[in-house]
């Protein structure tokens, strides 16, 4: 089954849901590897595994897993010549005596389970080799019956390891060593019995010094008169230990020697697991076994998605016998994706084998692929586009998509231009349907709408919605056609009722009023402050701000036809938009009635050299003639 698509409708979270019911790891492991199942034969019989093992649930309460633990780890072990430790066969030993119980347990429930019941025929017993386990291994350690060997080398260890306590003994008691002697007890160091002394005094006794202490006051001595019973218990110890080895290997050999039905208990064990689980789960939820069909029908009544709350609106939904392709119109947050996505998981659910919250008479067809377009694909990392990644996804959906095929696509068509995204819309879904497909899509656009009421093998669907409260009621309306709700909200919101009139005349045949509104029903109001609009008209003399250098300026020119200004800046005249100037202050504030504005745009010499003639200066008068005759050159 294709990852995204599984990905996209929760799969593995609904898996993990049901994990929650296994006793062992060995069920959830092989949840872990379940994928929904293309062919209706194992489809069929998986569902039929889950309501034989729901009928047993229901009427003995519980299932003896009892011991039933995950042995893999310790089997591999074994496959690979380790011999096992006590612990390990032991736990051997619970799992197949829990393999034992389980299928008395199945047998006897042939009546009412005959599949799962049939399976245990094949559970293998080994309640000898179990024997043999727990009669050699107690308390996680090879247990002195195992063998007589073991019990004389365990008796001959015992009487060595008194004698050499009577002679520390008799070393503590003694008063010659009470000076020497740090602490008055027998310490076992390195498994040799030795005597606290004081280092001061180590030379003093006869031995050997085993350890130091930390602080080196305190050295572990071996008196010389128990050295030789230490080497005995040594050689003893290390005897125990081939013995104990001995054992161990036999008891391996013996599981090695029937490791291949062992392993197929595993196998069974992990199915009786699974499938409980699933049961467990369906009682829960109050699952029911669909109906199957290999046919694309989908038949749903009052589903309800697996992962939503039990109070979420249930979905009766149907497609596949009079139509085979559905288009699904409504509101934003209405629930038409969770109405694709309620289809798809209940689909996945049924094609592994899971019960599914429904009412009888529901019907699920086994499909070869389930793919989906759900949700905002855009790769940074490829570059694409909202758009462009749908379309990759619906390029690689259409290469592998045949007549077995359940599509489920979301606003098909949207992330580009609305009239090119319709046509592109229609035309994939057109080729969907010749491919046999059974396609699901919502959408927005009303062209795809259109087509969909036209086309004899399409259908309409809409999301009901509370014209009232402008709410959604997440119902799906089978043959009814869904909108958008804009008119209608924007009545709501009191839009006059001719706009909302010529919204709709617009939306029913394009007939768009393109009348020029005459010039005198206009009023045109002179821009000042940028973003406001103001009654100003500007003057020459005024001082204005020019807001791309931040500074101000003189206005030389009045408003043109272009709504520019002549303003003097820095001695020079520029143009300005009107809009890029703010009226700091009016000529008439700023000079008296009769002065000259003319000589704000004179600079200081030429209004000096005018001041010079005026008066009569002949340096003044020198000056224009030497100007004049170079002029003339």
């Amino acid at each position: 089954m294709n990852y995204t698509t599984l990905e996209k409708l929760q799969y593995n979270e609904l898996k993990e849901k049901v994990k929650c019911y296994c006793v062992s790891g060995l069920g959830k492991q092989l949840l872990d590897k379940l994928e929904p199942s293309s062919s209706i034969s194992v489809v069929r019989n998986r569902l039929n595994e889950t309501t034989e093992a729901r009928a047993i649930l229901d009427a003995e309460g519980h299932i003896p897993f009892l011991g039933v633990t995950n042995i893999d780890s310790t089997i591999k072990k074994l496959e690979k010549g380790v011999i096992l430790d006590p612990s390990e066969l032991i736990s051997i030993s619970d799992f197949l005596r829990g393999c034992r119980k389980i299928k008395k347990f199945m047998l006897e429930k042939e009546f009412f389970a005959p599949v799962l019941a049939s399976y245990a025929l094949s559970m293998a017993e080994f309640k000898s080799v179990e024997e043999e386990i727990n009669f050699a291994i107690k308390a996680n350690r090879v247990d002195s019956a195992a063998s007589r060997e073991l019990k004389r080398i365990r008796n001959h260890i015992d009487t060595t390891e008194e004698k050499i306590k009577e002679r520390l003994t008799k070393f503590l008691n003694s008063s010659a060593n009470k000076t020497y002697i740090q602490e008055f007890f027998i310490s076992k160091k390195d498994d040799r019995y030795t005597i606290p002394i004081k280092a001061s005094y180590k030379n003093h006794v006869q031995g050997t010094v085993v350890e130091i202490s930390a602080k080196g006051a305190t050295v572990f001595i071996e008196p010389s008169a128990v050295a030789k019973l230490n080497v005995e218990l040594a050689t003893l110890k290390a005897e125990e230990a081939i013995e104990e080895y001995q054992i161990l290997a036999s008891l391996s050999g013996l599981l090695m020697e029937n490791i291949r039905e062992i392993t197929i208990n595993m196998e069974l064990i992990s199915q009786y697991d699974m499938v409980f689980a699933k049961a467990k789960y369906s009682k829960q939820i109050g699952g029911i076994e669909p109906s199957l069909n290999e046919y694309g029908t989908i038949k749903l009544i009052n589903g309800r998605h697996p992962l939503l709350p039990g109070n979420a609106v249930p979905l009766t939904f149907e497609i596949g016998q009079d139509y085979r392709s559905l288009i699904i119109t409504g509101p934003n947050a209405g629930g038409k994706t969770v109405v694709l996505k309620t289809i798809g998981l209940l689909t996945l659910a049924t094609m592994s084998g899971f019960h599914i919250v429904a009412e009888k008479g529901t019907e699920i067809a086994v499909f070869d692929n389930i793919f989906v377009d759900i949700g905002d694909n855009q790769s940074i990392e490829n570059a694409l586009s909202t758009f462009s990644s749908h379309m990759k996804n619906l390029s690689d959906i259409m290469m592998a998509s045949n007549n077995h095929t359940l599509l489920l696509f979301d606003e098909i068509g949207s992330g580009t231009e609305p009239n090119e995204g319709a046509a592109l819309a229609i035309s994939i879904l057109e080729e969907f349907y010749h491919m046999g497909c059974i396609t699901v899509a919502t959408t927005h656009y009303g062209e795809i709408k259109r087509f969909s009421e036209m086309h004899s093998d399409f259908m309409n669907a809409a999301m009901r919605f509370n014209g009232e409260t402008l709410e959604p009621l997440y119902q799906l309306m089978i043959g009814a056609s869904g909108e958008s709700n804009a008119l209608w909200i924007s009545q709501k919101m009191n839009i006059r009722k001719t706009v909302l009139q010529r919204a709709k005349d617009y939306l029913d045949n394009k007939d768009y009023q393109l009348e020029r509104v005459h010039d005198s029903k206009i009023r045109r109001p002179k821009i000042g402050k940028e973003g406001t609009k103001m009654n100003h008209e500007f003057s020459k003399g005024d001082r204005v701000k020019l807001l791309d250098y931040d500074d101000v300026g003189l206005v030389y020119k009045e408003v043109d036809n272009y709504c520019n200004v002549v303003v003097y800046y820095k001695e020079q005249f520029m143009e300005v938009n009107i809009k890029r100037l703010v009226l700091e202050l009016s000529a008439t504030e700023l000079y008296p009635e009769d002065y000259d504005v003319e000589t704000l745009f004179v600079d200081y010499k030429e209004r000096k050299l005018q001041h010079d003639i005026d008066r009569g200066s002949k340096k003044a008068l020198r000056k224009i003639q030497k100007e004049m005759r170079r002029d003339k050159r």
